[in-house]
């Protein structure tokens, strides 16, 4: 048996089927169905029901899938933990909510990269819940995203800040009382498919507001853009690294029953790189401490405050 045996098996796992499994790892799905018989008949159990159209894994095969999750695991750290590095070296994949990409992230990695010139750090932009997803069946290591409603087993969770939710308005709106601007103009929503989004829905339905949506995106810089351009009013996190340059907006607090949302980086608690996810969560709550980014921050390291 050897490492791509198991590798083969979780892919399996992650993408549903045989054929989108070999896709996902560029081999033939003759070659997968070879593997999976050669684990079969080496462990002596039933890994697949063949009864179904497509194999489904058995309660066997379930438990095999999480074992060898963290085998995977266990090999890829190998290396590192011989040199004693701690995965400080090499490549770390990161996903990041949207909203987090302008100032939070580019202050953290900027700053992980002055004194780690060795690790390279690759960007994956996601929505929470498939961030989530992702960072369970190990695609990428950690994940900074908004709190969601549980934690998955076996994952583990590090807050960073708190970010309360505000109303966006364009600057020569009359008014600035947000309930009034709510029910008075065109609402452009934040996705109810990100975390935030349900947040602000629920906070409407809880205020009893009701309002007028025009439109829904995901992007917090587009929604502000159309707000600049008086095309409604907004709710959106209050960010705890400010942007360069924001664009001039009236940024108004709901008031004492005004939502926040979570920011924290999640990872597997068997994750091979543990040592510089750790230091991944100091600098970003480094970068909440600073609270803007500029390019000379964006420049500083260590010994400058981040």
């Amino acid at each position: 048996m050897t490492i791509r045996l198991l590798k083969t098996l979780v892919a399996i796992e992650e993408n549903g089927t045989f054929s989108a499994a070999a896709e996902s790892i560029f081999i033939t799905h003759a070659a997968v169905s070879q593997q999976m018989k050669v684990l079969e008949d080496k462990w002596a159990v039933k890994i697949f029901d063949r009864s179904h159209r497509t194999p489904q894994l058995t309660p066997i095969g379930r438990a095999l899938v999480a074992k060898a999750r963290k085998a995977i695991a266990e090999y890829n750290n190998v290396l590192p933990s011989v040199l004693e590095d701690d995965g400080l070296n090499g490549e770390l994949m990161l996903g990041a909510v949207p909203t987090t990409l302008t100032g939070l992230m580019p202050l953290t990695v900027s700053s992980l990269k002055q004194t780690y010139p060795k690790l390279v750090v690759h960007m994956q932009p996601g929505l929470t819940n498939d961030l989530m997803l992702q960072v369970e069946r190990g695609r990428i290591d950690a994940a900074i995203l908004t709190q969601p409603p549980y934690i998955p087993k076996g994952q583990v969770w590090n807050e960073i800040a708190k970010e309360e939710l505000q109303l966006l308005a364009a600057e020569d709106t009359v008014s600035d009382d947000p309930i009034q601007l709510l029910r008075e103009n065109p609402f452009i929503r934040f996705s109810r498919n990100a975390v935030v989004g349900s947040m602000i829905e629920a906070w409407l339905q809880d205020q009893k507001i009701n309002v007028y949506d025009t439109m829904e995106l995901e992007g917090l810089e587009a929604i502000s853009s159309m707000v600049l351009c008086n095309m409604g009013v907004a709710i959106a996190p209050r960010r705890c690294v400010q942007v360069m340059h924001p664009l001039p907006l009236k940024r108004l607090p709901l008031g004492p029953t005004a939502p926040h949302r979570i920011l924290g980086l999640i990872h597997r608690q068997d994750s091979a790189k543990t040592r510089a996810i750790e230091e991944v969560v100091a600098r970003l709550r480094q970068a909440v401490k600073v609270g803007v980014f500029t390019l000379n921050m964006g420049r500083m390291g260590p010994k400058n405050g981040i």
